[in-house]
């Protein structure tokens, strides 16, 4: 579980396809000399599992489904993420529950500054089959941010 809070922003440092998948290397100098093999990270709000760690870097394994279900299908090398180890069940939880599976994907229509204020709109279109569970005041994670619905139109 994670809280859609971001720690690090790494970039991807490598893709590399073989036999029906892909591993990505990450780099994230930061959060790497916390990671062991085996443990879980969101990246960009996905929950993948480190298989190979270095001092600044891990890489992690996608499988075509993954490939094909969230944003990584259009990502390349050098492109950020935003990257969160699990929350800790001893700790305090400062963000929402975030499972790290992704139903879908949606699209980016703006970020409209608010007149008269430090915040901004960002409006994305959701697919048709996801808007039933997307609700006014309901938590929704974007790229592993945890963000509260502000409003729904149509």
């Amino acid at each position: 579980m994670f809280t859609g809070i971001i720690e690090e922003v790494g970039k991807i440092a490598r893709i590399k396809h073989q036999d029906g998948k892909r591993r990505l290397t990450v780099s994230a100098p930061r959060l790497a000399k916390e990671l062991h093999q085996g443990d879980s990270i969101a990246v960009s709000g996905v929950c993948l599992t480190a298989v190979e760690v270095a001092h600044k870097s891990f890489g992690a394994d996608l499988a075509e489904e993954t490939w094909n279900r969230t944003s990584f299908s259009r990502i390349k090398e050098g492109t950020l993420v935003n990257l969160e180890l699990p929350m800790r069940v001893d700790g305090r939880l400062g963000g929402h529950l975030v499972q790290g599976h992704v139903d879908g994907t949606g699209k980016f229509l703006g970020l409209d500054r608010i007149p008269d204020a430090d915040d901004y709109w960002l409006r994305i279109a959701i697919p048709p089959e996801l808007a039933r569970y997307v609700i006014f005041k309901g938590s929704l994670s974007i790229e592993g941010i945890n963000l509260t619905v502000a409003k729904i139109e149509e």
